[in-house]
């Protein structure tokens, strides 16, 4: 019995062995066959573009604020007390050329007025005498001797004296109403009121400032010129048009005109700047939109014209290269050179050819040498196949 247990042992794992040798050869046996396939060899699908260089007028952009070309600060030449003043004189008015701001009282003015007058009458009424009696003088004269016919006379002196008086009192009339007509106050060009100091029943001395305005007739912007656009500037700048754009709470675009360069140089940019002027900021003239004074806007303007240029989108250059295909539709670098940032766009002016074939979908890994297909670009730009 003990013999037998023994032998058990043995025996059922070597029987349990050989049933699952059988089992793994039925298997092997019938498992269906497995087709071997070639590995398949994809090439990367590129857009091209066939590149031909174009001349291009170099667009120059700069930033600065707008400002009024004239600020005066208001002030009366006569005293006096005022006695009414314009609705729009307050502060963030506006006022057209010539309306009147304020008005000081006249009496006393209109009562020089006529005092001056009034002596302008009487000097020249003894001018008439004196010039009566001098006729009279030349008459009597013809009787005497010459030798006692003297200037005194023959009233000479007494005419001239009158004239005089004549011109003192005719001067004196003017400076009269002169300060009559300077009991109003008018307003020099269209202006903004930014601040005002006086009211009604308020006495003034003469040379009292009053008020702050601006000129809204014309604004000017004076932008400075970065180094890399000055060699892009007109020779002759003065003139150029320019467009205004200001943007935030106020959104406008305007035209305006390059009118004079500062001629100095900043020491500390080394910037050159320009200063454009646009007429009627405020659109009181026009139905165009207003350009605030103190508005933050960007100016920009045509340069110089260069030739041979490519226009590169700025997602296909890196490292200032790019990738072509030769004629074996494979990738190559090419290095460039970039001569201007436009927008979205880079311009470059050296290192590629009429004729090469720009990658306008660069494949996520690409090397050099790089099997490649080529297709149409959507825009309908050059591109081979």
């Amino acid at each position: 019995m003990f013999m037998l247990k023994r032998s058990l042992k043995w025996i059922v794992p070597i029987f349990i062995v050989g049933i699952a040798a059988v089992g793994y050869g039925i298997v092997q046996k019938t498992k269906p066959e497995i087709e071997q396939q070639k590995p398949l060899k994809l090439k990367a699908t590129v857009k091209t573009q066939v590149l031909t260089s174009t001349p291009h007028q170099i667009l120059i952009s700069s930033f600065g604020e707008v400002v009024p070309l004239e600020q005066t600060a208001l002030a009366t030449q006569v005293s006096g007390e005022v006695v009414s003043w314009h609705p729009s004189f307050v502060a963030g008015g506006v006022v057209k050329r010539g309306e009147v701001l304020f008005t000081i009282e006249k009496d006393n003015y209109e009562a020089a007025v006529l005092q001056a007058e009034a002596e302008l009458a009487q000097s020249q009424a003894s001018l008439i005498e004196e010039r009566a009696k001098a006729k009279v003088a030349q008459q009597q004269a013809k009787n005497i001797a010459n030798t006692q016919v003297s200037d005194l006379y023959l009233r000479i002196p007494q005419v001239l004296s009158a004239e005089a008086r004549v011109k003192s009192a005719q001067a004196g009339l003017r400076r009269a109403k002169r300060d009559l007509d300077n009991c109003e106050i008018e307003a020099p060009y269209d202006a903004l009121v930014v601040s005002r100091s006086i009211g009604v029943g308020q006495y003034i001395t003469a040379g009292s400032q009053v008020a702050e305005i601006n000129n809204i007739e014309t604004a000017e912007i004076m932008v400075p010129i970065a180094g890399f656009d000055a060699p892009f500037l007109p020779h002759n700048i003065i003139g150029t048009q320019a467009n205004v754009i200001a943007k935030g709470r106020t959104e406008a675009t305007r035209e305006g005109m390059i009118v004079r360069d500062l001629g100095v140089v900043d020491s500390a940019t080394r910037m050159v700047s320009m200063v454009i002027r646009v007429e009627d900021p405020y659109g009181l003239k026009s139905a165009a939109a207003p350009l605030p004074f103190g508005s933050y806007v960007e100016v920009r303007f045509f340069g110089k014209t260069v030739a041979d240029l490519y226009v590169i989108p700025q997602e296909l250059v890196s490292d200032d290269r790019v990738w072509l295909v030769d004629p074996d539709d494979r990738l190559i670098p090419k290095p460039v050179h970039v001569l201007r940032e436009e927008k979205a766009n880079f311009y470059i002016d050296s290192g590629l050819e009429n004729g090469d074939v720009l990658v306008l979908t660069v494949p996520e890994f690409p090397q050099v040498g790089m099997q490649v297909k080529r297709v149409v670009n959507d825009d309908g730009d050059g591109g081979a196949q």
